[in-house]
């Protein structure tokens, strides 16, 4: 039942990022990165606090605020709001699906860390998997001999940095809530942006992209509760590969809106990033029933 619900969860979050990437990608043609990262945050927090105070009024007590102060949680939040920073700044200038098919190496690069950092076994065979799949990484970047493409390397920073956020959410005790996490993730990444912001000349909001930056304020805090939710409450085996539920959502939406359609070799590196993720989740898995038994 666990693993059900989370599933169920880490797909609902993958949309929504994807729909809050849609939405502030389409209003990033009129207003700066800066401040619209912060505007959207602002009303993020906004809805997280609403939601907390409705659902559990023990959040806003000493108590309950107080684990916005615990050292992981905070570490958490400062990754996640660079990277947001990051990863955004490089989404707006490139197609939607080729960015979220980039963001969805994160596995393979907490495969990674995990070994380098955590002292966890890679065995060779996981290696070349990870290997593989960042050869997949590469076919959706196209380095190109005759520009360098910095949009996609810094989507691949952005990367980077989701997996270390993602983690080291396993050095937060059970015990602090997933909404005290949620809300610290937005509260960093909004003020990160509005320090940014302040170097940055503001642009008049219409009404209709003040009603867009709600609605992925909305979807931003509902995909961070999701995922958050997603990854306490279930096997990771279980529920990762449905991270590529964002993949297939990005590339719809792309091409509904803009147009974009990722070309053969995108297509060919998309298909390889997947299948070498999946492979690594099956046999780790295996790996856990071989264990327990």
């Amino acid at each position: 039942m666990h693993n059900r619900h989370g599933v169920i969860a880490m797909s609902a979050g993958m949309v929504c990022f994807v729909l809050n990437d849609t939405l502030v990608k389409f209003v990033s043609d009129t207003l700066p990165t800066s401040q619209l990262i912060f505007l959207r945050g602002l009303m993020a927090v906004l809805g997280l606090f609403v939601l907390a105070y409705a659902t559990d009024r023990s959040h806003f007590s000493r108590a309950g605020l107080s684990h916005l102060g615990n050292k992981w949680v905070v570490l958490r939040s400062a990754l996640d709001g660079v990277a947001s920073l990051v990863y955004l700044s490089a989404l707006f200038h490139m197609p939607l699906g080729n960015a979220t098919a980039i963001n969805m190496s994160t596995p393979l690069l907490i495969a990674l860390l995990s070994g380098l950092l955590l002292g966890v076994h890679v065995s060779g065979r996981n290696w070349l998997i990870i290997g593989l799949g960042f050869m997949g990484v590469l076919m959706v970047v196209q380095p190109q001999a005759d520009g360098f493409n910095a949009w996609a390397w810094m989507a691949l920073a952005g990367t980077f940095l989701h997996a270390l956020r993602d983690l080291s959410v396993r050095f937060i005790a059970p015990h602090i809530p997933s909404m005290a996490i949620t809300i610290g993730t937005a509260l960093a990444a909004t003020v990160m942006a509005g320090m940014w912001s302040i170097a940055t000349p503001w642009q008049a909001v219409s009404a209709v992209h003040w009603l867009m930056m709600a609605a992925a304020a909305v979807f931003l805090s509902s995909g961070y509760f999701f995922l958050i939710k997603a990854t306490r409450m279930a096997d990771m085996s279980v529920v990762a590969p449905f991270r590529y539920v964002g993949l297939l959502t990005a590339v719809l939406a792309g091409y509904v809106i803009w147009g974009d359609m990722p070309n053969l070799l995108a297509w060919c590196g998309m298909l390889l990033l997947v299948g070498a993720g999946m492979l690594m989740l099956r046999l780790n898995r295996q790996a856990v029933n071989a264990n327990e038994h």
